[in-house]
């Protein structure tokens, strides 16, 4: 198969199981064989009640975790394979990441939080600065580039973990309840945020939400279920 026809993202017969954590401390096993694909540039999101293993899901994808068993496949890369120092290595290369809570860190600013990746591979930091601050200024936050996590209200904090996490020009974003902890007028602007990078820059994104009026604006809604998807 030609890189072009690739899947941006493939899963094969994937599973997941903690041992000793579930119902009378047997085995609690989240996917029971997991097998679908996401195509280059489309926006998908990810829904099921709490407790199913959706953020354990996207852990899954960017390399944070392991499969028990299975296959995970980010265009031509497998995972499964993949070191410590390598899997960050391919986040750092491939993978935009935004969790739920915003994780900036409170001692730097605005700027130095997105120019973060950056340095992480060894860029100038002039040079990741500068990338930094025109990041912040697509996210619509040119005028907070010098203020401190605790400074931003919590869009702005959320704009900001956007900007870090695309600042590395990634082609996948992942995403984990990216509007959960914010109000019903603030979650609307930050998905529509999130819909114009998407377009934007070409991405493939996938969104972790419970918020289904926002799932149904996407491409796809994948549900999560009993360990299967449909």
């Amino acid at each position: 198969m030609k890189t072009a026809d690739l899947p941006a993202i493939r899963t094969e017969d994937l599973r997941k199981s903690y041992a000793g954590r579930g119902l009378g401390h047997g085995d609690l096993e989240l996917f029971r064989g997991l097998t679908f694909t996401i195509a280059p540039g489309e926006l998908v999101a990810i829904v099921g009640e709490s407790g199913t293993g959706k953020s354990s899901l996207l852990h899954l994808l960017a390399a944070f975790d392991r499969p028990s068993a299975g296959e995970v496949w980010v265009g031509k890369q497998l995972l499964s394979g993949l070191s410590q120092a390598q899997a960050a290595n391919f986040r750092n290369r491939e993978i935009g990441y935004v969790w739920q809570f915003h994780s900036l860190m409170p001692e730097f600013t605005a700027i130095e939080n997105v120019a973060m990746p950056l340095l992480a591979r060894s860029m100038a930091k002039a040079a990741a600065l500068s990338r930094a601050r025109q990041w912040l200024a697509e996210v619509g936050l040119a005028d907070r580039a010098e203020h401190r996590s605790g400074e931003l209200s919590g869009g702005e904090q959320q704009r900001v973990s956007l900007a870090r996490a695309l600042v590395t020009e990634p082609k996948v974003l992942l995403a984990d309840e990216p509007t959960g902890n914010l109000d019903g007028r603030t979650a609307e602007a930050v998905f529509g945020l999130i819909q114009r990078l998407h377009a934007a820059h070409r991405l493939t994104s996938v969104l972790v939400t419970h918020n289904l009026h926002f799932a149904g604006q996407c491409d796809r809604a994948l549900r999560l279920k009993d360990g299967l998807l449909d």
